[in-house]
């Protein structure tokens, strides 16, 4: 595989923000497909053995991954 990362996920507030990203960021060109659907989802982050937090002050983001053709 080139140096592309195998997943890129991008986070919006929006969900046509995100789903524009896929013509937009010209994904295709590079090697991407999208993997799943656009969900809105909360983040949080464990440090060591503490609890989860959140992350973006627990606001809700749209994600949305993109997988590259040669991962598995």
């Amino acid at each position: 595989m080139s140096q592309s990362p195998a997943r890129i996920t991008i986070l919006a507030r929006e969900f046509s923000a995100a789903a524009l990203e896929f013509h937009r960021g010209k994904m295709a060109e590079k090697g991407y497909v999208m993997e799943g659907s656009i969900t809105p989802r909360q983040f949080q982050m464990i440090e060591g053995h503490g609890a989860p937090e959140d992350l973006f002050e627990g606001e809700t983001l749209f994600a949305v991954t993109f997988r590259h053709k040669e991962a598995e």
